[in-house]
């Protein structure tokens, strides 16, 4: 025990008549009791007060006589140590038992939710090779062969990442993943890409919004710059090009 409580009312009571040195015995043994947990022999107190002269060894054993009780068992107990002990240990089994009991419902808890999240219910009958497919909402994902216009490296990192995040993989998710990413003038395949690399379980137009209008502005700005070059090429092969007339053809031209 570490710290105790210390009402300065009561113990200037019961100890106003003491000089200088039997309050630092009485101090001393009290801190001791309090911090080993037990009660001591005249020998352990002195050795726990450090008295060495013959001063102290007086005053600490004033002390013992005026505010401690021998014991049968030799030690110098005192009643109000001996019931703040007791009250300590009490107070901490209760807290290690509350401790317990609340990390014991946590893991249950956790251990509910990963079976509902991953695992089938257990199902009184068995199922055979010509059973119909469960239809609860706890059936394992059903395969879903790769969408049109996605690449299968693509499909499968997808397919890994909602398996690490325990996201389901559906045709409604992914139509309403292609839904959100027409939105945004994306491709299904830029849309489950951008899921992957952000580590999304969704996927709306709206979070894509910036990139998709810096896509646009790069696409525009790319498009304008070809265009300007092809009239650079155009005009500098108008500048370029000469014509040779002969004399003879100078007069027959007038």
């Amino acid at each position: 025990m570490h710290y105790y409580k210390r009402n300065l009312g009561d113990y200037a009571k019961k100890t106003g008549r003491l000089t200088m040195l039997q309050h630092g015995s009485y101090t001393l043994l009290i801190d001791a009791c309090y911090d080993r947990e037990i009660f001591p022999t005249l020998e352990q107190a002195l050795e726990w007060t450090w008295a060495s002269t013959e001063a102290e060894v007086e005053a600490v054993k004033f002390v013992l006589n005026r505010f401690f009780k021998l014991n049968k068992d030799g030690c110098y107990v005192q009643d109000r140590i001996s019931e703040e002990l007791s009250n300590y240990h009490k107070n901490a089994d209760i807290n290690k038992r509350i401790a317990i009991e609340r990390e014991t419902k946590r893991r249950k808890k956790s251990t509910n939710r990963e079976q509902t999240l991953d695992e089938a219910p257990p199902n009184q009958e068995p199922i055979t090779k010509n059973h119909k497919p469960l239809t609860n909402n706890h059936k394992p994902n059903k395969e879903i062969q790769t969408p049109f216009g996605v690449s299968n490296d693509v499909w499968d990192s997808f397919i890994k990442q909602r398996k690490l995040s325990r996201a389901t993989v559906s045709e409604t998710v992914i139509k309403s993943i292609q839904r959100e990413a027409e939105k945004a003038d994306w491709t299904l395949e830029q849309a489950l890409t951008e899921i992957v690399s952000r580590g999304w379980r969704s996927f709306k137009a709206e979070w894509v919004k910036e990139k998709s209008n810096e896509q646009k502005k790069s696409f525009y700005q790319t498009d304008l710059e070809i265009k300007k070059a092809r009239h650079d090429e155009m005009v500098g092969k108008t500048k370029r090009t000469t014509i040779d007339i002969t004399p003879n053809e100078i007069l027959e031209l007038k």
